[in-house]
């Protein structure tokens, strides 16, 4: 009995620990150039790397962890599998009042992605877009690993970083 109250209060501890370092640990270093813009024209997603890099004119303005889809590997085959697509999009929708810290929706599904779904007799699926964290947690964690149904998160810091640099228009590449 004494040995599981002890393993209690470790993980007591430990999950009190966790929650004060991601509610009061400092931020991290903002990017060198990302002040320095008014706007970026490219934003690069390597899901293998869980890495976010944000350009203007081919010169990286900042970059970021991301989380993905709960099922990362691969390429979005239909609505409802947790994968991330793959393939160049642009921005084209914003929306400030997401269920999440802000959203910047990506033009999925392309033509070719409803018509391979078509031929399979599914859904592709549609919504995928960058945003933050969601507003229930608000900016006390970040959750970790991937979490999403098939978008890109990022922190709420973050996410009003692109959210004030990216356009409608803005490109997206989603890499494997």
């Amino acid at each position: 009995m004494k040995r599981l109250l002890r393993l209690l209060a470790l993980v007591v501890v430990t999950g009190a620990a966790w929650v004060a370092w991601q509610a009061f640990a400092p931020p991290p270093a903002p990017p060198p150039h990302a002040a320095a813009v008014d706007r970026i024209d490219r934003i690069l997603i390597e899901k293998s790397a869980r890495r976010l890099t944000a350009s203007r004119g081919g010169e990286t303005v900042l970059e970021f962890p991301i989380a993905l889809g709960f099922a990362p590997s691969g390429d979005k085959e239909q609505e409802g599998d947790g994968k991330t697509p793959e393939g160049l999009f642009r921005i084209n929708r914003r929306n400030p009042n997401s269920a999440y810290h802000l959203s910047l929706g990506i033009d999925y599904p392309k033509p070719d992605d409803r018509a391979r779904a078509e031929a399979a007799g599914l859904s592709p699926g549609g919504d995928i877009f960058i945003h933050g964290q969601p507003n229930s947690v608000g900016n006390l964690i970040t959750l970790p690993g991937d979490w999403t149904a098939g978008c890109i998160a990022v922190n709420n810091e973050q996410m009003q970083t692109l959210w004030r640099l990216a356009e409608i228009g803005t490109v997206v590449e989603i890499r494997p």
